[in-house]
């Protein structure tokens, strides 16, 4: 190693500016968990982005419906907080869209509106969770993180599940039925892996929608029996006559795949 002068006229020990470079690889990027925001007041936006970016996340926006559909089709978000009252396409048809398109998109909706119907038919739409403003930004975060945790299973999840035809990969978040793709929600296919990983159990529809939906006090217990319906359509060989998800009259249902 030679010995080089600091422009001071000290000496310094380091490598000599004719030593070649050497390429070290760091290690490798983390991908971020990417939140897009679709809201049309800048305030909300500019809080929702300091905090989520604070807590680590990736954070895209969107000011109106139109353009919040677009970007969550072409930005590949892990999650959209989504507004109700939005300009140029409402919230709950920017949901509709989205669900219909990418149904494991996990999404929140965000609602000035206290009336239960609002959040039945956001729920009913497929939305994954909502929250009422004024809302805390505790609150909200604590229900973003407890969507992510729903919609991405433990390491220690089963990695496949095979009945009849059917096959649940957990960890790909995919169902293949006679070897071909069936397109579920993000909350048909959260439903299906809890039947599949709690097998012979009757579970009860409140059970249900704490352990799928995150919630004490569901609006309307009737969407677990729309999920199992769509399920049942999807997966079993005659829906009219089910052999797989079973209904326990008067407690719930249970699996025997």
């Amino acid at each position: 190693m030679k010995r080089r002068m600091d422009s001071d006229g000290q000496s310094n020990l380091g490598p000599s500016s004719d030593t070649p470079d050497r390429n070290v690889a760091g290690p490798p990027a983390i991908k971020k968990t990417r939140i897009l925001i679709v809201e049309d007041e800048p305030a909300m936006v500019a809080g929702l982005r300091d905090n989520f970016e604070y807590e680590g996340y990736d954070v895209i926006s969107a000011s109106n419906g139109a353009e919040g559909l677009a970007s969550a089709l072409a930005d590949s978000p892990d999650l959209v907080v989504l507004d109700v009252m939005m300009p140029r396409m409402s919230g709950l048809d920017v949901c509709k869209q989205l669900k219909a398109r990418q149904p494991s998109l996990p999404i929140i909706m965000l609602t000035a509106r206290g009336q239960e119907i609002d959040k039945v038919v956001g729920l009913e739409l497929g939305a994954d969770d909502y929250v009422t403003k004024p809302f805390s930004i505790r609150e909200l975060m604590a229900r973003v993180k407890a969507v992510l945790r729903r919609v991405s299973p433990p390491a220690s999840a089963t990695e496949l599940y095979r009945f009849s035809d059917v096959e649940v990969n957990i960890r790909g978040n995919e169902v293949l039925r006679a070897g071909r793709p069936v397109e579920l929600s993000s909350k048909e296919f959260a439903l299906l892996a809890y039947f599949v990983s709690h097998p012979a159990e009757t579970l009860s529809r409140d059970r249900l929608l704490d352990a799928v939906w995150g919630y004490e006090n569901y609006p309307n217990t009737r969407t677990v029996d729309t999920h199992i319906v769509h399920l049942r359509q999807k997966l079993e060989p005659n829906p009219e006559e089910p052999r797989f998800i079973i209904t326990v009259h008067g407690t719930g249902y249970k699996f025997v795949g």
